[in-house]
Formats: structure tokens, sequence, C-alpha cells
């Protein structure tokens, strides 16, 4: 089920800039408060760390993340990932989950090439090492 929420240009451009320029380490989507629209929430500049995600990232409210994951897994080698998460923690209001759940689709049809999708409702479920892990999987593959 997909619903009218329309996706701001800009929610597409910062993308291509993260996949292309790899201007930002992350993006951080939300829908607006009229709930018509998905928006850009916060940008993490390509320097941020994955804890400078996790403090931006909002615990009580829905969320979508592009997240360019670059870990180095040894002195020679590193892989990465532009990682696509849907943040829907338990505690976020009714309307805003169904939401978000039904506006999903309408978001990931104007992002191409994201090459990990994790849902996640508990902080745990998008730490660093469960992501690592869910990377270096979809790598092998």
């Amino acid at each position: 089920m997909s619903s009218e929420v329309k996706v701001n240009d800009d929610c597409e451009a910062k993308f291509l800039e993260i996949k292309l320029q790899q201007k930002y380490r992350y993006v951080i989507y939300k829908l607006s408060a009229d709930y018509k629209e998905i928006v850009v929430d916060k940008t993490g500049s390509i320097d941020s760390t994955y804890d400078n995600f996790m403090d931006d990232l909002s615990e009580h409210d829905c969320r979508w993340v592009v997240y360019d994951f670059v870990p180095k897994l040894d002195e020679d080698s590193q892989i990465r990932k532009l990682v696509f998460i849907s943040w829907c923690p338990d505690d976020a209001r009714i309307r805003s989950k169904m939401m978000q759940a039904s506006s999903r689709s309408n978001l990931c049809r104007k992002l191409n090439g994201i090459g990990l999708e994790i849902s996640a409702t508990e902080l745990d479920e998008i730490s660093y090492e469960t992501v690592l892990e869910k990377a270096k999987q979809a790598s092998r593959h």
C-alpha cells in the first residue's frame, strides 16, 4: 500500500550528493508536520561518525536514513554500502508509524543504488556492530 505522500525534490538531491559526490555521511528524512511530504530532516558531514548519526536520530519519532557506510575491515580492505534504514521506534505515535509504513515505497523509488536495507524499532537493531555484520553479509552475496 502506497500513500499519497510526496517526496520533496531535495530528498533525491541529497541522496545523489551522498552516492555520487560523497558529500555527506548520512541524510535523515522525515514526514512533514502535515504528513503530506517527505523532507530532509538532517544531514551529517562526510567526517561525521556513526555516533554522530545515532545522536541525530530521533529516539521517539519515525525517520528514514541513508547512511554511507564505509567501514575499514582490516589494514587492506574496506567495503562501501549505502544503507537505507527505516526507523520506527515502538513508542512513536500510531499515525506516524502508519504513515511511515505506507510512505516508505514512495521514498525508496527515488533512491536508486541502495546496497542494504534495515528496518528497526530498537536502537540495538541499528548499532554500528549490527550494521557492520549485515554489510559484511551483503558483500558476500
